[in-house]
């Protein structure tokens, strides 16, 4: 889910990667809101709390919730910047690379948080976790040709709605049955996407109460599980071309 590009990829795989990275994106954003009080991957909120914070001249806070919408910028940008070159140059694995960064930086965090807590304190998290939110979600978004995205939940429910609109069209018989199974599939994938965000956002919860800052290396080894099995696949499939 993590190689294929283009036309190689199904709705199968996509909807793998929508409900293991949106899972993930779910458990991050809820476990930093309950150590910190804020979500690093809910932009619409953020960017709606800057302005609010302008609107009532608290520049210290709106300077943070503009660090945060920055950073989650800056993530996207950096992903990009590094797909656009690895698609230059034919490295299948780019996308892999970026969640394995992800991944060794939730790992470089938790350690921060776990043995030296007095000097990584909640800020850190937040603010790292929203450079991280901003790179998966640049990663999901390039490899699906945007079908997919991970923490962008109101444009998904968007989507639902429109999906929703045109088959109940089509049983009206106001359009044609012919794409009828695309936009079923469509509601499939975008459904499991928010339904993935919110089981994580449970889960992460939960995990956190038990593990505390040990949350944040489980999930890191979790995704670094994942981009090392789709690199290995990558090379075997090299290998036999």
């Amino acid at each position: 889910m993590l190689i294929r590009q283009d036309e190689a990829r199904t709705f199968i795989t996509d909807s793998r990667l929508a409900a293991t990275l949106a899972l993930v994106a779910g458990a991050l954003n809820t476990a930093a809101f309950e150590a910190v009080g804020f979500f690093s991957a809910n932009m619409t909120g953020n960017v709606s709390s800057l302005s609010e914070r302008l609107a009532r001249a608290e520049l210290p806070l709106a300077l943070f919730f503009f660090e945060i919408v920055c950073l989650f910028i800056l993530g996207s940008t950096f992903s990009t910047l590094l797909i656009n070159h690895g698609r230059r140059h034919g490295i299948r694995s780019v996308y892999a690379i970026n969640i394995l960064l992800e991944a060794l930086l939730l790992l470089l965090l938790g350690a921060a948080e776990v043995f030296f807590p007095q000097v990584a304190g909640g800020i850190l998290m937040i603010l790292s976790l929203s450079f991280l939110m901003g790179l998966q979600n640049a990663v999901v978004t390039r490899i699906s040709n945007a079908r997919v995205r991970t923490t962008h939940v109101s444009g998904t429910a968007t989507d639902i709605g429109i999906e929703l609109a045109m088959l109940v069209d089509i049983v009206r018989r106001k359009e044609s049955t012919e794409y009828s199974p695309i936009y079923l599939q469509r509601l499939m994938l975008h459904g499991s996407t928010i339904t993935a965000f919110l089981l994580g956002g449970v889960g992460g919860i939960w995990l956190y109460k038990m593990t505390g800052a040990g949350f944040l290396l489980l999930i890191g080894g979790f995704l670094a599980l994942l981009a090392l099995n789709a690199l290995g696949k990558a090379r075997r499939t090299k290998a036999g071309e």
